[in-house]
């Protein structure tokens, strides 16, 4: 198996786990078996992952969430928790995506996407690089946290003090991580997104805490 070992922890579609094995390149059922003995994890159709088991090399959920559904990044309470911003664990691997809701259950984990409007969606990305090896695109912490406002069903920051409510503690961000978000970033999210007037008090909340 040095064929897929080479690809590392890299999704991969049946071409390329073809093309790693020549020997076997025509054979649909020769990746059914692989999948059955453990040497491929299934995705979702049409895309695998090579496991630990093989490789040596731990899974990325972000890595894998990028792949499942895009265009996409990693986001809400999965980015959020990433930053180091909120001290839960998170459980199901949430992202951000121009297309319809989605969700998928892997052998790996729980994927949900939520959609966010065109023009909101390219503020605050960042590409997250991996010893050199691997990509994945990730919200900056306050992209995350706009994120979860505007998708959080309910939710309404209608003044400064709601928003400390809810940041200090309902999220339970503490204040130094507050201090270093970029009010640029929050400031082009209540441009562009939902929920304007929850993301200008999100944004008067801030610059009052940075006394600005």
């Amino acid at each position: 198996m040095g064929g897929l070992k080479s690809y590392r922890n890299i999704p991969l579609s049946p071409q390329v786990v073809q093309e790693s094995m020549p020997e076997y390149r025509a054979s649909k059922d020769k990746i059914s078996r692989m999948t059955q003995d453990g040497m491929l994890l299934r995705l979702k159709r049409g895309l695998y992952s090579v496991p630990r088991s093989v490789t040596g090399l731990s899974l990325s959920k972000e890595l894998i969430a990028n792949h499942l559904y895009g265009p996409s990044y990693v986001s809400f309470e999965s980015a959020l928790s990433y930053h180091g911003l909120i001290p839960e664990r998170v459980y199901v691997t949430k992202s951000a995506t121009l297309k319809r809701k989605k969700t998928y259950n892997t052998p790996v984990g729980h994927f949900q996407y939520i959609h966010v409007p065109e023009e909101y969606y390219p503020i605050g990305l960042i590409i997250e690089i991996i010893e050199n090896n691997y990509a994945y695109m990730m919200a900056s912490p306050e992209k995350a946290l706009c994120d979860l406002i505007l998708s959080t069903s309910g939710l309404r920051l209608n003044s400064v003090k709601s928003v400390a409510e809810y940041v200090i503690h309902d999220l339970r961000i503490d204040q130094d991580s507050l201090l270093s978000l970029n009010l640029n970033i929050i400031e082009a999210c209540a441009l562009n997104g939902y929920k304007k007037e929850d993301m200008r008090n999100l944004f008067k909340f801030l610059t009052k805490l940075k006394g600005k």
